[in-house]
């Protein structure tokens, strides 16, 4: 009777021990990759925050840019394409674009978002 209790023991020892084993090696991966994956500074504890915020302001000057660069390639393209055969449509077109993103400018002027005091 013992040597039939001893096996029904043994197996899930077995298991329980495999199961412990296999949780360790996988905390020692995640130790290391905490690690690497940490700002290193010559040895010793960074001084500031690894990753600075960025300021919204040069984001919204950058979809500025992003906008005005397009609308100096659609007008280009669209020059070369209707001004051709359309001239008055072309020229109508083209002020109503123009003059949508020239109030758009007007109004971030007006609600400050140009200004770099703020």
């Amino acid at each position: 009777m013992t040597s039939s209790l001893n096996s029904y023991l043994l197996f899930p020892m077995l298991i329980s021990l495999t199961l412990m084993l296999m949780c360790l090696s996988l905390m020692e991966k995640i130790n290391k990759m905490r690690e690497e994956n940490s700002p290193f500074e010559c040895g010793y504890d960074p001084k500031s925050e690894a990753r600075l915020p960025f300021s919204l302001h040069f984001f919204n000057l950058a979809v500025l840019f992003i906008i005005f660069d397009l609308e100096t390639a659609f007008l280009l393209a669209s020059m070369k394409i209707h001004m051709l055969k359309m001239p008055m449509l072309w020229m109508i077109i083209t002020l109503s674009f123009v003059l949508i993103l020239i109030l758009g400018l007007m109004y971030e002027w007006t609600s400050n978002m140009l200004d770099w005091a703020n």
